[in-house]
């Protein structure tokens, strides 16, 4: 389909993407009502239609005529367009026809089989009628009609879209699909597969009567469950008739499988905090010893590579010339043996601002892993933080699905991290630090998008988390140095308050579609994953959060009270705890962000 339209508007981080279409003009022709297209009036709410993203909703205001129309906001690279698919007969002409309000809505028909149409209009402040005309080919028995708006541009409006032209035999029902059986099931997923059904244009699976995935294709997989469960699933086929019967039931039971990496010798409420070791800044240097006992995990910060390309990662305590203070290599490492017999988890951080790591070839992954290892047992670490910043993750022009990543870097990580897993066993503790950037940005933009043009980096954690979902200990997203996020309820979010904490920590824990395609969901992590990053005070970073916020936003995610306008999905009391940057930086605050989450959980 060719389109026209504005160049695309982007705000927080993204790039600008450009793209350059062109207009389908069409002429007029009489609109009436011929019952073709279902719904065309949206009195039955979206009866019928399909919005991507969860864009669409039906308004009773602004209407055109009768009691409702449908509303649609473009969010990122989703330009809300709403579709349904139409039954018509093989060579024979037919208009389309709808009235709209907004600025760029587009007007159009797909698969006609002939020369598919759009019209559109750059601006219609109020109710404008658009019409295009199309031919159907020798065999196409149905179309999809649709309208849309333009990337970045505000929601628009239609109504009264209308069809005329000769109705088209009446679909039918697909049949039942057949041969379900399960496949390789882990501590958190279980893999499905079944024969395609006649006349069937996707797929509904249902997880103990409840339906959780739609798909195009005769396999799934189900993914958040819970360890060691006994869960049942059938598979419905749908077209535009509807959804066929439910197949018979199978039952899959999950693997063992505790939290995640060693997360059994953390407390139910954690507190997590980087240790200014490596060098000095405006915090002071605070030894190893002299760690209050707040902390649960302490991250080293950083292990950094010899080059961005090498995987070659290395470690030193911070240079006596520029931390007078800095204990002696024995003692640190004393120190350590003392926090871990306290129950404390001391980790190493790899990466932070300045320690680019790309591991592009499958000699730096090895090198990564050989390096890591000698430097967890030198000083007798419990695990990894991977804090990869800047450039360090990017994805290649292409790579489009997280759930099966191409690009190098991202492969080669994930395959360094797993052999680490499993050198050390189910002790090791694996977190990660990613920013909003590289996680929740992923929900409206994904790589470089399908025109190219986009940030490469944007939502390039999110196959590293899920490839690596049952090995996590801890995820806690830096909430800080952030632009403004789209939520869950397509609103943008800004740093600072309990608002844009309570929005960020609910994807994580809901799940949320990845560049809006609701067919490649990232499914949400387990409460005990998940702790929320902050700043530890206004000198650490930008988004620093008053305790009086903080409380809001725990209270909201554990106890669903305070929560303001936001509407989370759901209620975790598990939700692990808190992470910051750093211990130093609120040892020099008079411990203000640990005293607060010690009042908090009890501390």
């Amino acid at each position: 389909m060719e389109r026209t339209g504005p160049p695309a508007r982007f705000t927080g981080l993204l790039a600008a993407f450009s793209a350059v279409l062109l207009a389908a003009g069409a002429p007029s022709a009489a609109a009436a009502d011929s019952g073709l297209a279902r719904n065309g009036g949206f009195e039955a709410g979206l009866d019928g239609w399909s919005c991507t993203g969860g864009s669409g909703a039906a308004v009773s205001t602004p209407v055109h005529s009768g009691t409702s129309a449908l509303r649609a906001a473009p969010a990122g690279s989703d330009n809300a367009k709403c579709s349904q698919s139409v039954t018509v007969k093989p060579d024979s002409t037919y208009t389309l026809s709808a009235w709209v309000q907004g600025s760029y809505v587009y007007l159009g028909a797909d698969g006609t089989g002939t020369t598919d149409v759009s019209t559109w209009t750059q601006s219609a402040a109020g109710w404008q009628q658009l019409t295009t005309t199309f031919k159907t080919g020798p065999s196409t028995t149905s179309v999809t009609v649709y309208t849309h708006g333009w990337y970045g541009t505000p929601a628009y409006y239609a109504d009264d879209l209308t069809l005329v032209g000769p109705g088209g035999d009446p679909v039918a029902l697909p049949a039942t699909p057949t041969g379900l059986k399960t496949g390789t099931t882990t501590a958190s997923s279980v893999a499905l597969s079944w024969t395609g059904s006649t006349g069937a244009t996707g797929y509904n699976v249902y997880q103990g009567g409840t339906k959780v995935l739609s798909v195009t294709g005769t396999s799934a997989t189900v993914t958040g469950l819970a360890a060691s469960t006994a869960y049942s699933f059938q598979v419905a086929a749908a077209n535009s008739a509807g959804e066929s019967a439910r197949s018979a039931a199978v039952s899959a039971t999950t693997t063992a499988g505790g939290p995640g990496g060693g997360g059994g010798g953390l407390p139910a409420h954690a507190l997590v905090g980087y240790l200014h070791s490596s060098f000095a800044n405006g915090s002071g240097y605070t030894r190893m010893a002299d760690v209050p006992d707040s902390w649960d995990v302490i991250d080293l910060a950083f292990g950094e590579p010899t080059s961005v390309t090498s995987g070659d990662i290395r470690f030193s305590l911070c240079p006596a010339t520029e931390c007078p203070n800095v204990e002696s290599v024995a003692e640190f490492k004393a120190a350590i043996k003392a926090k871990q017999a306290a129950g404390k988890k001391v980790l190493i951080s790899i990466g932070g601002q300045n320690g680019q790591v790309q591991l592009s070839t499958t000699a730096a992954r090895d090198t990564f892993v050989s390096s890591v290892s000698k430097i967890i047992d030198e000083y007798g670490l419990d695990g990894l933080d991977i804090d990869f910043e800047g450039h360090s993750l990017s994805l290649n022009t292409g790579d489009t699905d997280f759930r099966n990543p191409t690009t190098p870097v991202i492969v080669n990580l994930i395959s360094a991290v797993k052999t680490l897993k499993a050198k050390y066993g189910d002790k090791f503790v694996l977190t990660m630090a990613p920013e909003t950037f590289f996680v929740q940005l992923g929900h409206q933009y994904y790589g470089s998008g399908p025109w190219g043009g986009q940030d490469p980096r944007a939502g390039a954690y999110l196959p590293v988390i899920h490839a690596l979902r049952d090995d996590l200990t801890l995820l806690h997203v830096q909430d800080y140095n952030s632009g403004s996020i789209m939520g869950l309820d397509n609103q943008y979010h800004s740093m600072g308050g309990a608002d844009f904490h309570i929005a960020m920590t609910d994807m994580l824990l809901a799940g949320f579609p990845v560049a809006g395609d609701r067919t490649k969901v990232f499914p949400g992590l387990r409460p005990d994953q998940v702790s929320i990053g902050l700043p530890a005070s206004t000198q650490a970073g930008n988004g620093y959060t008053t305790p009086a916020e903080v409380t809001k936003a725990l209270n909201c995610l554990t106890k669903k009270t305070d929560c303001g306008s936001y509407a989370t999905h759901g209620t975790w009391p598990g939700l692990r705890g808190l992470m910051t940057w750093s211990i130093n930086w609120d040892r020099f605050n008079n411990g203000e962000f640990s005293k607060n989450f010690d009042a908090y959980f009890g501390g």
